[in-house]
């Protein structure tokens, strides 16, 4: 007979994890609007404000397989323990320099790097820990509400950011600071290891990336990713700069953002469903092309409001792809090489985000908002034409067949 698996809703630990990465997301995402009003306020350059973008995403490029290899070598809760204690540590000395009036762009960028380093670094330790804290069957479950935790994360944050720089320009990056304090001791209460029994053996740097390249779908998929992370994180420094011409305060940009994670968390919500009536095929060829067709409405809309609500529909697209794509990942790779799994991808798909952001903020410069829009169209159409004709695609597995392996596994 069976051992009855108790609800997600009862797992002590991954609650714990949950909620202290939601509170931490929750400060990530007030200071992610506050970064650019305050660049924009300090030096009044979008130009400057893409650099600081790129500078703080940069680590999502480089520090990803590293990153990925000590997750696999090192204890993985140790691990993100330290990264919240360094992130408070950095993030507050940002709020001192600006309460002392004695801030410097180089500052900004130094801390932004340093913020990125551990982030990426948390991230990737969290995400293989999650098939360790909770049972295979709940594995799609558990992502979908980690999808909802970062998405209502941003729906809740981006609007409070905005409201804190009014308030005054140190306070979301002191909310920022309190918030990891607050992750680190969710983590220090969690009793679960987060890796599975590991053997002694030497640990390949670049073995990640050689079994990541040997899956044809998650491989395409992976490049996929990077090519709308990079549209996406152009066009978010676009709608600031579009929003602003508007007439919009700090408050009502982070407002405006906020109305865009709410289709973000409907989206999460909807992704097990979704996931379990949508073959990946479906999954893959019609999110892009929803991206590919949304982009040109940006210019079409009248104010601020109308212009959160199109970016809603962008963003309920994104939790289903990530939650099918994430789940069958997860699910197909072996635990003492997850880290590094994750960080090659992580490389791939993350490391477009800086480029996004550097590259938008020279096109804002030298074309103009309406002429970027109308370029991140016609890449994303470009993408969404790659995704339909690919093999990889079209021959696309089911997360059923990687079900089995990991239903194996005993009771957590």
């Amino acid at each position: 007979m069976s051992e009855e698996v108790p609800p997600l809703r009862r797992n002590r630990d991954f609650l714990l994890l949950w909620s202290g990465s939601a509170v931490s997301s929750l400060g990530a995402n007030a200071s992610s609007v506050a970064y650019p009003l305050l660049v924009l306020a300090l030096t009044g350059s979008p130009v400057d404000a893409g650099v600081s973008g790129f500078i703080a995403l940069l680590p999502q490029l480089v520090f990803q397989v590293p990153a990925g290899a000590l997750v696999d070598r090192w204890n993985r809760k140790r691990v993100m323990i330290w990264c919240d204690i360094l992130r408070a540590l950095a993030i507050g000395t940002l709020a001192v320099a600006l309460v002392s009036d004695s801030l410097t762009l180089p500052h900004i960028l130094a801390v932004g790097f340093t913020e990125g380093v551990l982030t990426v670094t948390f991230k990737i330790a969290a995400a293989a820990a999650v098939p360790n804290v909770v049972h295979p069957s709940h594995l799609t479950f558990a992502l979908s509400r980690n999808e909802a935790r970062e998405r209502g994360a941003a729906m809740l944050g981006q609007p409070l950011g905005g409201a804190l720089f009014g308030l005054g320009r140190a306070v979301p990056f002191l909310f920022d600071a309190v918030t990891y304090l607050v992750s680190l001791a969710s983590l220090l209460l969690i009793r679960t290891d987060f890796q599975a029994e590991r053997k002694p053996r030497k640990l390949e740097l670049g073995a990640g990336i050689a079994w990541l390249w040997r899956q044809p779908f998650l491989r395409m998929t992976t490049f996929l990713v990077a090519g709308s992370n990079f549209l996406f994180r152009a066009l978010f420094l676009v709608v600031i700069v579009i929003a602003a011409d508007y007439g919009a305060s700090p408050t009502l940009v982070g407002v405006m953002f906020g109305l865009a994670a709410v289709g973000g968390v409907l989206g999460s919500l909807a992704a097990p469903a979704l996931e379990r009536r949508l073959s990946m095929k479906v999954v893959v060829v019609a999110a892009n092309w929803a991206w590919g067709l949304l982009v040109p409405m940006v210019l079409l809309v009248p104010n601020p409001y109308v212009l959160g609500a199109v970016y809603a529909l962008m963003c309920f697209v994104g939790p289903v792809w990530n939650v099918a794509i994430s789940a069958y990942q997860i699910a197909v790779t072996p635990d003492h090489i997850q880290g590094r799994v994750l960080g090659a991808a992580g490389m791939i798909a993350f490391g477009a985000v800086p480029l996004g952001s550097l590259l938008g903020g020279f096109a804002l410069e030298w074309i103009g908002a309406r002429a970027t829009v109308w370029a991140l169209a016609v890449w994303m159409i470009g993408l969404a034409i790659v995704a339909t004709v690919s093999p990889a695609v079209r021959n696309a597995p089911s997360l059923d067949s990687a079900r089995p392996a990991r239903e194996s596994v005993a009771v957590r």
